[in-house]
């Protein structure tokens, strides 16, 4: 009995390994081929140029922050409580105003990109099938759910150049 146990520990173990070895595997660093892309290319640049006035103003606000508290900090022991108090309240409203306008211009760049990540979903989806198909893959693992991958398993390139098409 404890034989028989044995020997079909074993049969199990060589038909998974059989199983194991045949199935194909393939690596991609989807972010880095995504972001590397034309298309996201083109979309960084408009990006830039559809918020740059915004991140002027934060900018903008963050230096008449930070000139303020220089004041406070330099010649704060000179004013008297009234002028102190009062830099010290447009300090607050000015440090309060630039996260008001980050979070906003945050929150904006955020939606913009997820909203371009659900555009691209589709032609990235079509992109990985054909990767698939052409290599006889049986999975593609992303690259940072694995430790370590053959440099001929990566297949980011490959995929890049599906993109850019």
């Amino acid at each position: 009995m404890f034989r028989l146990k044995i020997i079909a520990a074993c049969v199990v173990l060589l038909v998974s390994a059989q199983v194991a070895a045949e199935t194909k595997i393939g690596v991609v660093d989807l972010r880095q081929a995504l972001f590397s892309s034309e298309d996201a290319q083109a979309f960084t640049q408009k990006l830039q140029q559809d918020f740059s006035g915004e991140e002027a103003r934060v900018r903008e606000t963050q230096e008449a922050a930070r000139a303020l508290k220089e004041r406070l900090e330099k010649d704060g022991a000179m004013m008297n409580e009234s002028e102190r108090n009062q830099i010290a309240a447009q300090f607050q409203q000015k440090v309060q105003e630039f996260n008001r306008l980050k979070q906003q211009l945050d929150s904006t760049v955020a939606s913009r990109k997820q909203a371009f990540l659900e555009q691209a979903r589709p032609e990235v989806d079509a992109a990985m099938k054909e990767l698939t198909e052409e290599h006889n893959l049986d999975i593609i693992l992303p690259s940072e759910a694995v430790i370590f991958a053959k440099p001929d398993m990566n297949l980011t390139e490959q995929l890049l150049e599906k993109l850019n098409r």
